[in-house]
């Protein structure tokens, strides 16, 4: 056999890799099919489409809650429904090419992805922190400081929902970037390493 004849690298398994790969894909498939759903809304009386899905859970329509939800609804256009259909669209298929990038290891998946996550760090960390809407001057004299509107009981676990997603952002970010070398390395890149010291 000669020896300047290259042997092809195996990779080594990377079940973490593949999960996150799973992961993007379904997420991105998913994000396709409320695409498809959403701009199947453009030109539809949403308030009324509301209304009938409301009655088809048994719910009450006329709770405040949905009341206010109705009542924004009648604010969007269809240019909207659209412009959030297709924004939901690319960001589905951005997903599919990090998730399939990283199925098959490519280099540039791994920054995709990096940079995917690392960029809604700082947006759900601000989430995370409180806030307090500012009082207007002209009314601090007058009445007494309004009280904090409690949340709804379906929004009571927000900050729990937004610290998860955190975390696992910055696990994705932290296990890509201490691991690109072992799981990117490109297999012509060991022999020719080794080409080179002969």
């Amino acid at each position: 056999m000669d020896p300047d004849t290259k042997k092809p690298v195996a990779k080594k398994p990377a079940p973490t890799l593949y999960f996150i790969a799973i992961c993007k894909l379904a997420k991105g498939l998913a994000l396709l099919l409320i695409a498809a759903g959403i701009y199947s809304l453009a030109g539809k009386d949403l308030q009324e489409d509301f209304a009938k899905f409301l009655e088809w859970v048994r719910l009450d329509p006329e709770h405040s809650f949905f009341r206010s939800i109705s009542e924004s609804l009648a604010d969007i256009t269809p240019g909207n429904v659209r412009g959030a259909a297709l924004a939901t669209f690319l960001y589905g298929i951005f997903l599919l090419v990090g998730g399939t990038g990283l199925a098959i290891r490519a280099k540039w998946a791994i920054w995709l992805t990096i940079g995917e996550s690392a960029f809604f760090i700082p947006i759900e960390i601000f989430e995370l922190l409180p806030h307090r809407k500012p009082i207007p001057l002209d009314t601090l004299d007058d009445q007494p400081l309004p009280l904090p509107v409690p949340a709804h009981h379906l929004f009571s676990n927000r900050e729990l929902g937004l610290a998860i997603v955190l975390t696992l952002n910055i696990i994705i970010v932290w296990y890509l970037l201490k691991n690109r070398e072992r799981l990117f390395k490109h297999p012509d890149e060991s022999t020719d390493a080794k080409d080179v010291q002969k």
